[in-house]
């Protein structure tokens, strides 16, 4: 059996470092000049055309907006859609595809919902539906429950994962599936449901030494059943003092998660600090290298570690350097644009640090999901993207988290 360092001569580094860690990066931010970045553009200018690099010309438009800080996007069969809105809750879009009549955001919130969240990353999260939700109505949405405050008085969070009914606006009978420990920091969480049957959840450890501990949930990618229980298979079942729910460690912060319907494969997408952003391919029981190694600088500029990689971590499936801020991440299976059929799509929040500069990354992968090609698509747009996904209409659906966040809609434009 594996047993552990002293747990209270690790906890107390990695207050030190957080703290550490989240000065120098105030320090950082204030360094910047006020005035860098560029103008978003008015999306209710639109449509608007562009060329790509297949030689598909695309069409992209507003399908609604009025939003606060959306974060995840869920189609229902019938064609409406579900946006996540950070600390405030869940919003309907009826008809967001247009296939029966007018697409109208539903002015009041989706009801039962988490409570609403303090601090920035407080409160709901990542919103997915359930495979078979046609039969059983089911969702599933992380967010970050308020905890107790801690020994020195300040405010925890609990990554919570919970699941409930849907129904014409209303979310009823909400079970708590899975909670993780209370943390003075929070971040944000994904979700997918895999080929294999179960649940992969995110979770973040931007600072401190958490993603390299098997004793808390947190720089994770954890792996469940359906129910919230722990896979029998799962790497770290069997270890003393570990989470189950652990199924890869060594991660930073990832708010992009998805998996390939036809292999199977999970993908997660990672911030690096500055710079150094990854895909990864999640393997069981793998370790990614967070904190000790990275890719990425610090935000004063230095390396963040002598090596990007250890001799027991996993090398990124894509890299990006300089950052891309990346999001949300989807594989587009649809018949509406062939071109890209088999494609993955990464949305990015802005490169190189430089607000006003985010946009949609297309990258071509081979059977064995290695890199031929890539694509930076809709950066005159000057948007944040924050999620991606196929509509049950064949069509790819972004939405943005700038001043005036929107829903937007690609489509082909006809020869």
């Amino acid at each position: 059996m594996k047993t552990f360092p002293d747990l209270a001569t690790r906890a107390f580094s990695g207050c030190v470092a957080v703290t550490t860690a989240a000065l120098l990066q105030v320090s950082a931010v204030l360094a910047q000049p006020t005035d860098l970045g560029f103008s978003p553009v008015d999306l209710s200018r639109g449509p608007f055309e562009f060329e790509t690099a297949e030689q598909q010309g695309i069409r992209v438009e507003v399908v609604v907006g009025g939003f606060s800080r959306p974060f995840s996007l869920a189609f229902l069969p019938s064609g409406d859609a579900l946006i996540s809105e950070r600390g405030v809750g869940l919003r309907l879009v009826r008809d967001a595809t247009g296939m029966r009549g007018e697409t109208i955001l539903v002015d009041a919130p989706v009801r039962g919902g988490p409570p609403r969240g303090t601090g920035r990353n407080g409160g709901m999260h990542e919103v997915a539906v359930h495979p078979d939700f046609s039969r059983n109505g089911l969702i599933y949405y992380t967010y970050n429950a308020a905890g107790e405050p801690d020994a020195d008085g300040q405010a925890t969070s609990i990554v919570t994962l919970a699941r409930a009914r849907y129904s014409a606006g209303e979310l009823s009978r909400t079970e708590i599936l899975f909670e993780g420990e209370a943390v003075t920091g929070q971040s944000g969480s994904r979700l997918t449901f895999a080929p294999d049957g179960y649940i992969y959840m995110t979770t973040g450890a931007p600072f401190g030494n958490e993603a390299q501990s098997y004793d808390n949930v947190y720089g994770k990618v954890l792996r469940l059943t359906e129910d919230g229980g722990i896979p029998e298979d799962n790497p770290f079942v069997n270890i003393a003092g570990a989470r189950g729910e652990v199924f890869t460690l060594g991660h930073r912060d990832q708010l992009g998660l998805t998996s390939h319907p036809e292999s199977g494969a999970v993908l997660a997408v990672e911030h690096g600090p500055n710079g150094g952003d990854e895909v990864n391919l999640i393997l069981s029981g793998r370790n990614y290298g967070w904190p000790e190694y990275s890719f990425g600088r610090t935000y004063e500029g230095p390396r963040h570690s002598e090596r990007p990689l250890g001799p027991d971590t996993e090398q990124p499936l894509i890299l990006w350097i300089p950052s891309i801020g990346p999001t949300g991440l989807t594989f587009y299976f649809g018949d509406r644009i062939p071109e890209w059929n088999g494609n993955l799509f990464v949305g990015s929040a802005r490169r190189g640090e430089i607000p006003g500069t985010g946009g949609l990354e297309r990258i071509v992968l081979n059977e064995n999901l290695e890199e031929l090609r890539r694509e930076s698509l809709l950066g005159p747009l000057r948007a944040r993207i924050r999620d991606v996904r196929e509509g049950p209409d064949g069509l790819l659906y972004v939405i943005t988290d700038d001043a005036n966040p929107v829903l937007l809609r690609i489509s082909p434009l006809e020869n």
